[in-house]
């Protein structure tokens, strides 16, 4: 018996050498390096960066063509800011009504899915198997996922629409209508930046020429915001104190 407890106890102290020298060798340093941050994965960040760039751009080109042809800063104010909102409202509406439509087509597509499911199920295994098989799954591989996927009409229903139309299922929790807000909040933050040198340098200067410049540099300083707010800091404050 002391020979057996020897050699049971001389192999798991074998087994540990081995595992700890796996270690020291790198066995594991996939395990044990540091995991790549995450982004920030913003349900808004489509729409904000869209109308903030549109925005800028628009607002500051308006700026510059008003600015060739009056001398009036309170005329570049006005006819500028009655753009900026109107243009905000057009594209917080065209939001909401495209990505309700999105949902809509979403939805009738997946009524087509589930009847094709429903009534030609042996043709839709065998597309969903095809399809495993081209991303480099075995057929019997493919086969025995198909085979399971077939018990929850569902799930495969779901793996159809990506296979053949390359759509994902609708999100019920995504609502078009703040989709639609977030966008007239982004134009309309974005879209005022060009228009701010003109409001803060009313008080210290009528040169046309200078309030023209310092347009041009708060529009960069916009459009970098804009690039940096691709992190997720900036969106996720302005969705936090909207919604």
């Amino acid at each position: 018996m002391g020979d057996s407890c020897e050699r049971g106890g001389s192999s798991g102290g074998t087994t540990t050498r081995l595992l700890r020298t796996a270690a020291e060798d790198g066995g594991y340093s996939e395990r044990k390096s540091e995991r790549p941050r995450e982004p920030w994965k913003g349900e808004y960040v489509k729409s904000t960066v869209f109308a903030g760039l549109d925005a800028i751009i628009t607002c500051f080109s308006l700026i510059s063509s008003i600015s060739a042809s009056t001398s009036s800063s309170v005329g570049v104010l006005v006819l500028g800011f009655s753009n900026l909102v109107a243009d905000a409202i057009s594209m917080g509406f065209g939001d909401f009504v495209s990505a309700s439509s999105e949902q809509d087509v979403i939805t009738e597509e997946r009524r087509v899915t589930e009847w094709d499911v429903m009534n030609q199920r042996d043709k839709e295994q065998r597309e969903l198997v095809k399809h495993y098989q081209a991303l480099g799954m075995d057929n019997n591989d493919a086969t025995m996922v198909v085979s399971i996927f077939t018990k929850y009409n569902g799930i495969l229903v779901d793996q159809r629409m990506v296979a053949d139309k390359g759509m994902l299922p609708a999100d019920q929790e995504v609502k078009p209508w703040k989709n639609g807000l977030v966008t007239f909040a982004s134009f309309m933050l974005f879209g005022s930046t060009p228009l701010l040198s003109f409001i803060i340098l009313i008080p210290f200067t009528d040169s046309d020429t200078v309030k023209f410049v310092s347009a041009c540099l708060v529009s960069a300083l916009a459009l970098a915001l804009l690039g940096w707010q691709r992190q997720g800091l900036l969106v996720k404050t302005l969705c936090s104190l909207l919604l």
